[in-house]
């Protein structure tokens, strides 16, 4: 603190002392520029040195007052040059007053004022331009990466202007290219622009480039694809901006730069939801989450937080995972607003307690057994997580009086071809079984793969890829809808706002995306060739594994939503459903350790689930 004082006190007496010096200076220029900068004839220079004697001080105390040492050389900006202006104007008006009641001016030109005050705007606000503009340019002895930076938009226009003014001097702009023809030959704070995204990898090796920066945030999946194709040619590291959405939406700045990441290729464009809504509809809730340490839970704890929820319960089985997403929201969050239980999802009498104590207004029922091949041989533990976890939590929230409920479920339990799909089916019936008799409002939400997410095939590749390859693929054919982590989560709290009770809830994920693409996009992005530097080795659809995702029943009818890019689908009349549901889910739950008995009670809860097993067993 005492050094920081001292800096500015430091500052402020330069900046005193430059001003001081540059009265004189001013004065006597101005004397010399009316004689043709010639000798300044003795009566007229005499004159001149005993005015100053009254314009130095008077200059020093008007520069004083309107405030020229409160502003700093090293962000002088237009604001500073009119305090100087305004300052001039009046130290020269005051001058002429005071040597006019003085002596009338006598041997001092009429020209003299208005040179005076042209001189002293020069010599005041000239160095203190040149400053900031050094400061700028970074004229230093340091030498930071050259960057080349791809558009030169407005984006672009803010990342040089940071560079120029980071004193860090970590990166050097040294030109831009970019694609639209009228900016070619122009230049940004002094940075020309080159050429065109074709002339990267020659303007590159020209120029000595260490680092590409990708300034288009508004660009579409296929031109991200197109500028890493091309970045790539170089052999040199680029970095992008954030996304456009992110930017509007106030998330991040322009300055964060990051690596490009599959997302920004998969050719969709994440949704935005109506966080008003949501914020209106969570704000002030007591909300209960399980499997809250998951990758799901835990985002959807931090969107929470975020939207206002009053008080939020966190529930996981996993020790670490719990308190992982604990210590992190009391990072920002006081701990009179976070409850957190350890306890698994079927301990009933665990639940009843915890909703006595707790009355939450809100659940999501983010706890479940997702990786497909791994339930394939594990029935008893999927049933027992997905089927009877979901039905101790809903019929607790349902005894509790709880307002909403909301299942995360997939798009796996349509038509299910495997035990996981199979298992998420039942919980969806269960749920639906209870919109139709509590009071207690029922919803699902169903997506596809969640990128970055557990059991994700995206981390899987990353670790194939850093070994060297092969990236295994199961089918060349084989496609999934995608979505992102935060996407999921906003539609989860979405559903939880608008949704009356018994729907349905599916994002507009646009187009299914095929694994073999995403493989190739994730090793160029790598830096490798897909194929040749990094093989692709298909190795047959796992056991349980469809070809393609569904998103809904035939016999669920569509219905739009307050949001255009969410559906909604209500049941209608399904034979197929257990007229008894509650005996036939308890048959399930009590087959346990009888895995045949096991198979046989799902199958008879989710009838199309062992034919498609088995067609998918033949293929």
């Amino acid at each position: 603190m005492v050094l920081t004082l001292y800096n500015r006190l430091r500052s402020r007496t330069a900046a005193f002392v430059h001003d001081a010096l540059m009265v004189p200076a001013a004065w006597l220029l101005a004397f010399w520029t009316r004689f043709n900068f010639e000798s300044i004839p003795p009566p007229f220079l005499n004159s001149a040195w005993r005015a100053l004697l009254l314009v130095l001080p008077l200059c020093v105390v008007v520069y004083w007052l309107f405030g020229l040492y409160r502003g700093v050389w090293r962000f002088a900006s237009l604001p500073d040059l009119t305090r100087i202006l305004k300052a001039a104007l009046t130290a020269t008006a005051a001058t002429l007053a005071i040597l006019f009641a003085f002596n009338r001016m006598a041997e001092i030109p009429r020209s003299v004022p208005v040179l005076f005050l042209l001189f002293q705007l020069v010599l005041l606000a000239g160095p203190r331009l040149l400053y900031r503009w050094a400061k700028d340019r970074r004229i230093s002895f340091e030498d930071g990466q050259r960057v080349l930076i791809v558009g030169a938009g407005r984006a672009g226009e803010m990342l040089v202007r940071d560079m120029l003014r980071d004193p860090a001097h970590s990166y050097q702009p040294i030109a831009f290219v970019d694609d639209r023809p009228r900016h070619h030959g122009g230049s940004i704070h002094g940075v020309p622009i080159k050429g065109v995204l074709g002339d990267v990898p020659a303007l590159v090796e020209r120029l000595g480039i260490d680092l590409i920066l990708l300034a288009v945030p508004s660009a579409s999946a296929t031109q991200m694809q197109q500028l890493v194709t091309c970045c790539e040619q170089t052999g040199k590291p680029f970095r992008t901006v954030p996304q456009l959405q992110h930017l509007m939406a106030g998330e991040v700045s322009i300055n964060q730069l990051r690596e490009v990441c599959i997302e920004d290729l998969l050719g969709r464009h994440p949704v935005r939801l109506d966080w008003d809504g949501i914020g209106a509809g969570l704000a002030g809730r007591c909300i209960l989450v399980t499997g809250a340490g998951g990758s799901i839970g835990s985002e959807l704890c931090r969107q929470l937080m975020a939207a206002g929820a009053r008080r939020l319960i966190l529930v996981d089985a996993c020790e670490l995972n719990l308190y992982r997403i604990e210590l992190e929201l009391l990072e920002s969050h006081p701990p009179a607003v976070l409850a957190r239980y350890l306890l698994d999802v079927t301990d009933a009498e665990a639940l009843e307690t915890l909703f006595r104590l707790e009355s939450p207004q809100i659940v999501f029922h983010a706890a479940a057994y997702k990786h497909v091949p791994l339930l394939e041989n594990q029935v008893r533990a999927a049933v027992r997580n997905n089927v009877l976890g979901t039905r101790v939590v809903a019929n607790a929230a349902a005894q509790a009086g709880c307002e909403r409920f909301v299942l995360i479920s997939t798009d796996k339990a349509v038509n299910p071809a495997n035990v996981m799909g199979a298992t998420k089916r039942v919980a969806e019936q269960l749920c639906l079984e209870l919109a139709s008799r509590s009071a207690t409002r029922f919803m699902l939400v169903r997506f596809g793969n969640v990128l970055g997410s557990a059991g994700s095939v995206v981390p899987l590749f990353k670790r194939q890829i850093a070994r060297g390859g092969p990236v295994t693929v199961t089918d060349p054919d084989i496609e999934r809808f995608f979505m992102t982590i935060p996407e999921a989560c906003q539609l989860i709290m979405q559903a939880a706002v608008i949704g009356q009770g018994g729907e349905v809830f599916v994002l507009d994920m646009g187009e299914p995306v095929k694994i073999r693409f995403l493989a190739e996009q994730m090793i160029r992005l790598s830096g490798r060739e897909p194929g040749t530097e990094i093989p692709i080795r298909y190795i047959g659809l796992r056991p349980g594994e469809k070809r393609f995702e569904e998103l809904f029943y035939t016999n669920e009818d569509t219905l739009p939503t307050a949001h255009p890019k969410i559906r909604a689908a209500r049941r209608t009349a399904d034979a197929r459903v257990p007229h008894n549901l509650a005996a036939a889910v308890d048959e399930l739950i009590a087959a346990a350790g009888d895995e045949p008995r096991q198979r046989q009670a799902l199958s008879a809860l989710v009838p199309g689930w062992s034919a498609v097993a088995e067609q998918c067993s033949d293929q």
